[in-house]
């Protein structure tokens, strides 16, 4: 039995990917499961995106709360952390769904990603990735090929993950 705190939780954690295409407005159709994870939002359907790692990076309000929050908290006299909140927090830019369940994803976001028409959506825990398709499948497969080295460098910072 799933306590309502737990149902909670796994219903705001984004999971698994997919392809999708961009229509020529740069408007792309989120996967059903994503899109009832930005209806939770007491604002209405919609998702906060950013630029981040190479591709656009998206999250539910609550959850953008908590990293606007961080950065509130962080010593800005570190020039890095400046420079990282600069590029993050100015990047930022709330979406509403349309009806359709897609979301406009701007201009000067789709450059920085070098999003064009087909694309991968995927969901990373807390958010949502959007990354070129060719671009995601590249990075997957180089995984693919360094997962032993990575999994073991994790292990020996002590970063635990139960499989």
């Amino acid at each position: 039995m799933v306590k309502s705190g737990e149902k909670c939780k796994a219903m705001t954690m984004f999971r698994g990917h997919s392809f999708r295409s961009l229509d020529p407005k740069g408007r792309l159709m989120l996967p059903p499961e994503f899109r009832e994870i930005a209806a939770l939002s007491k604002a209405g359907p919609r998702l906060m995106l950013t630029n981040f790692d190479g591709c656009v990076v998206g999250y539910t309000l609550p959850e953008w709360e908590k990293i606007e929050e961080d950065f509130n908290r962080a010593n800005t006299m570190v020039k890095g952390l400046r420079n990282f909140q600069r590029f993050f927090i100015s990047g930022a830019v709330e979406v509403p769904l349309d009806k359709q369940g897609r979301i406009l994803i701007p201009p000067h976001l789709r450059e920085y990603a070098h999003l064009a028409k087909e694309v991968a959506v995927a969901g990373v825990g807390r958010k949502v990735e959007i990354w070129d398709r060719e671009t995601f499948e590249a990075r997957r497969k180089q995984m693919e090929e360094t997962f032993d080295e990575d999994m073991a460098a994790l292990a020996e910072k002590g970063f635990e993950v139960r499989l």
